[in-house]
Parts: structure tokens; sequence; C-alpha cells
């Protein structure tokens, strides 16, 4: 409830309801989130998984924010620093969970631990084209929040979440077609087990005749004296039985080729990659539809927006001093 107050607060202001006191604000008061109108706060990105981050305990405003624009823009404040400074602890403290799920795989399967490049593998030019027309559709969004527009703003988030969703099959096949190369490079089951080279196993022997006449006999003397009562000495007649059925021949070794089957699968039983963007788990057989929900999970576009902000805030921290 806290976190919907404070985005009815964002759209339509503290007084909306008619029912507390008017309070003016101004962009650079201490009660607002200057992360926010710096362009993202991250309290905002993970809602609902297991980084969220709760509410923000600061004031989001569409309007404070426009205010602060107009104010950058004429070089009065600039807040660009600290929000860069914010989203690079968080990326640091992603790619720290990366390097523990690398280690972690390195540990159950050496050889098998990646990060997969995502943001690399992912590239291409159909899905560089939905990543600007959602950034510019969310700007547009903004503004229809400002002018009050919210049956706009509707159809317009509408919109942005189809293109996210047709981003994500685009980068879902994308990555689909890296595993299979993936999958190509590694050892595979020979095809037919019975032309492959004999792999010696063990194989118990069964008791040879004279031991086996001997744990029948125990067996029989057992039940003799348990039908007297004598507890006791029906229970060590049980043992005896026992110890003679473990005196059988060494086991001799023989040939099983489907054991090289399993050996051979091994190699390619559920190995793992890491997401370098979010640190999510990956499986190289995941389906298209599987990985197409990781794309447009809110901890993966999450990240995502974040890596994304912070290198555009870099980038114009370059050109400024430039």
């Amino acid at each position: 409830m806290d976190a919907i107050r404070k985005q009815l607060d964002a759209l339509m202001g503290a007084n909306r309801n008619g029912d507390v006191l008017e309070v003016k604000r101004n962009y650079y008061d201490r009660d607002v989130c200057r992360l926010y109108i710096a362009g993202l706060c991250p309290h905002d990105l993970f809602q609902l998984t297991k980084m969220d981050l709760g509410p923000c305990p600061k004031i989001h405003s569409l309007q404070l924010r426009k205010e602060y624009d107009e104010a950058k823009r004429k070089g009065k404040d600039n807040y660009d620093r600290e929000l860069e400074d914010c989203l690079e602890k968080h990326i640091l403290d992603c790619d720290r969970k990366i390097a523990r799920a690398l280690r972690r795989l390195e540990d159950d399967d050496a050889g098998a631990a990646t990060a997969i490049a995502v943001s690399e593998v992912t590239q291409s030019p159909e899905a560089a084209e939905y990543t600007k027309l959602i950034k510019a559709k969310l700007k547009e969004a903004e503004y229809l929040d400002i002018e009050g527009r919210s049956d706009d703003r509707i159809r317009i988030m509408e919109h942005v979440e189809e293109l996210r969703a047709k981003r994500a099959d685009r980068q879902a096949l994308s990555l689909l077609e890296a595993f299979n190369k993936d999958r190509a490079s590694m050892p595979q089951p020979l095809p037919n087990p019975p032309s492959l080279a004999p792999l010696p196993t063990l194989v118990a022997l069964p008791p040879d005749a004279r031991t086996q006449e001997m744990i029948k006999e125990k067996l029989k003397k057992a039940e003799e004296l348990g039908e007297q009562g004598m507890v006791d000495e029906a229970q060590k007649a049980l043992e005896e039985a026992e110890a003679l059925k473990k005196l059988v021949p060494r086991p001799e070794a023989v040939t099983d080729p489907s054991k090289l089957v399993q050996q051979d699968a091994r190699f390619t039983d559920q190995k793992l990659r890491v997401c370098d963007i979010c640190g999510a788990f990956l499986s190289i057989y995941d389906s298209d539809r599987r990985l197409a929900d990781h794309f447009g999970g809110k901890l993966h576009l999450g990240y995502m927006q974040i890596r994304e902000k912070l290198s555009d805030l870099r980038e114009e921290r370059i050109q400024t001093r430039s």
C-alpha cells in the first residue's frame, strides 16, 4: 500500500484527495529523492523480487524532476555524480554476486563456469531499435504524467510492455544460438552403445553352492529356534547367515557399454552459465521461452536499467569535461 500511495503521490500530488495541507516543495528540499529527480531511484526497480529495497523514504515527484532538469540546464544544480556513485555501488554488489556464482560453478564442475556476455551476445540491430523505442516511450510517458493525461500514459506504458516482450524474445533467440554453439563444442554421448569399446565395471558374483547350502541351514535353524521361543539363539543364527552371504567370490570385471554413455553424458548434463548483467543462473538447455522470461523479468530489467543509466552518466561526464 505504501508503494502504491507513493506512486499516486508522484502522479497526482500528495493532496489528490483534498484531505492534507498542500505543501509547496522545491526539488532541492531534503525530503525529496535526489536520485529520482536525477533520473533513476533503485527503490523503483526491484519491487516484488528478492532484491526488493522497499518503498523509497523520500518524495518522488515528476514535477520536481522537471524543475530540476530546467535548473540543471541553467547550471544551477547537478546531482549526476551522486546518482552515479549510488548506481556504481549496486553494480559492484551485483558483480560480486556474479563472481561468487562463478566460483560455485567451478567447485561443482571444473571448467563449466562461464559468465555469458549477455550484453554482447544479444546485441543486434533489432534489439537495439527496441531499446531506443522503449526509452523514447518512457520519456513520453513522463511528460504525459506531468500534464495529468493518465489515460494516454497507460496506453503508452502498455506499448512499452509490448516492446519489452518483443525485445526479450529477440534477445532469447540470440542467446539460444550462442548456447547451441556452446553445446556443439562440448563432448556428446556416443550414438551406438553396442559399438563402443568395453568399459570395465565390477559385478558381484553369487555365492558358491557350498556357501548357499550353509546359508539355507542357518536360516532353517533360525526359523526352528524362533518357533520354540528362543529369540536370542534365532537372532544369532540369522546373523551367521548374513555373514555367510558376505563370503562371496571376488567381484570380476565385465563390460557394460551403457556405463560409457552415462559417463559421456555427464559432460553435457546441467551445464550452467551466469548472466553477466544480473547474475542469474542460466542453463544451456533452457528453451527460448524460458530465456525470454529471464530477459523480461524485473531483476534482469532492473540491473539492465542501472547499467545503461550508469553508462549514460559516464558518457555525459566525459563529454562535459571535453
